[in-house]
């Protein structure tokens, strides 16, 4: 399987950008969104991520907070289903560099923006589902 060409987004990744739209786009996009969103983020900071795996982080991540998309977050429900798509295509790809801790901050920066029930939803980010 080829990879989507994700670092023509990577210039649109900053730290700040990327909270600010997950700030802002957090009930309307769902606590899976936002889960694997910061699950990896917090894996981008991982000193033992390789920098094949960081820069596949940094793409998705700048695709994500990037104005251009294939289907524009302004569309209702289907305006985010691009960005998730790809979020999880990457969190696939580099699950193997996701430890515990790093799954522990994203719950608890998750839990400023969710209740209980939509934070154990998140947890299932990988249930066919969605």
């Amino acid at each position: 399987m080829e990879l989507p060409d994700f670092m023509t987004h990577a210039n649109y990744f900053s730290a700040n950008e990327f909270m600010e739209k997950v700030a802002r786009v957090a009930k309307r996009a769902g606590a899976k969104f936002v889960y694997a969103s910061l699950i990896l983020y917090y894996t981008l900071q991982s000193p033992k991520v390789s920098k094949r795996d960081k820069a596949l982080i940094i793409g998705a991540l700048g695709y994500m907070i990037s104005p251009l998309d294939v289907l524009p977050d302004a569309y209702p429900i289907v305006g985010l289903s691009d960005d998730m798509a790809v979020l999880l295509f990457v969190l696939h790809r580099v699950w193997a560099n996701v430890d515990p801790d790093i799954e522990q901050r994203a719950k608890e920066r998750l839990a400023n923006w969710f209740d209980e029930d939509e934070q154990e939803e998140a947890e299932h980010l990988f249930d066919s589902e969605e």
